[in-house]
């Protein structure tokens, strides 16, 4: 019982000694804070090219796939020169496979759109990014598209659509 009595009041003194000693740290120790340096002024710079075509106007959007498609090998060129189909004025994420069909020994797959049901079948077209149906089966449709890289060139992509089962 003694001994804890001991090593009790010896904790104490360290406690003590350790107080003395923060308190003589906090006297000394002087914190060294730079000052902020004023913010700088803002000068704004009139923009140059105001009289110049907007980057994202609707008429330079236009006018970069026809140019594209007067190069002579372009794959945009075929495309622009065809009549549109109905199923390419919707994206393809706003179509959803919900079945196929087999007529005459042709596949022919069932997409809604808005609702709507249409057949399909392997050559027709859909989607915005001039997709072409390539392949149909009894789970998907795989279709070939035409769209631009990073850098800007077009080129061709794989995309598919699954058979959409219904939610409960």
């Amino acid at each position: 019982m003694g001994v804890v009595a001991f090593a009790l009041t010896a904790c104490g003194g360290d406690q003590q000694e350790l107080t003395q000693w923060m308190e003589q740290q906090r006297r000394e120790v002087k914190p060294s804070v730079e000052p902020l340096s004023p913010p700088k002024k803002f000068a704004p710079q009139p923009y140059a090219m105001l009289a110049g075509v907007e980057p994202f106007s609707s008429q330079k959007l236009t006018v970069a796939p026809k140019q594209e498609a007067k190069q002579p090998n372009s794959l945009l060129a075929a495309e622009l020169n065809r009549r549109k189909e109905p199923l390419e004025a919707y994206p393809i994420d706003s179509m959803s496979m919900v079945g196929s069909v087999v007529r005459a020994g042709l596949p022919y797959a069932l997409l809604r759109v808005d609702n709507l049901l249409y057949q399909v079948k392997a050559g027709d077209y859909l989607g915005q990014n001039y997709g072409k149906i390539t392949k149909i089966s009894e789970t998907d449709l795989s279709l070939r598209e035409i769209v631009q890289d990073a850098a800007g060139e077009w080129i061709e992509r794989s995309s598919a659509l699954q058979l959409q089962e219904k939610a409960r």
